[in-house]
């Protein structure tokens, strides 16, 4: 697979993840228009649960998904495209569990704090030519590392 072919490939993925927040976005605002629309409690147990849930996912997920091209080290494009479709997926996808949830809990802040988050980790899975060349390029053992 050509370089050029894997970027334009690996951007479906990335634009999927905010075409998919905007559907999210679109459809939870058109539900809580609604008057027999009732957002959950945030002191429930419900409420309690999806707070623990976001505030989970977020802080394993963004940490991890940012990691995993250095944790795999790959060596071929075909191993690129699989751990970086994986990083834009992990990362790109609490952006729109934290929109839903803001949405149910009523417009509960800290969870759109949680989104802005993701949205910043998801910025940088974008991938491009730059990134791909510098996360195939082997490491030389002999460079300091600061």
């Amino acid at each position: 697979m050509e370089e050029n072919q894997l970027i334009r490939t690996l951007n479906w993925y990335y634009y999927g993840v905010m075409v998919l927040t905007l559907l999210i976005l679109g459809v939870m605002y058109y539900m809580t228009t609604k008057p027999d629309f009732e957002p959950v409690n945030t002191m429930d147990s419900l409420g309690m649960t999806l707070q623990y849930v976001a505030i989970g996912a977020t802080l394993v997920a963004l940490p991890f998904g940012l990691y995993i091209v250095k944790m795999f080290k790959p060596d071929t494009l075909e191993k690129y495209k699989d751990v970086a479709t994986a990083r834009i997926l992990i990362v790109g996808l609490t952006m729109p569990m934290n929109i839903a949830f803001f949405y149910l809990l009523g417009g509960y802040r800290p969870l759109m704090w949680l989104a802005a988050m993701s949205a910043i980790a998801w910025y940088f899975t974008k991938p491009t030519l730059g990134k791909l060349e510098q996360e195939m390029t082997p490491e030389d053992p002999n460079e300091e590392k600061y």
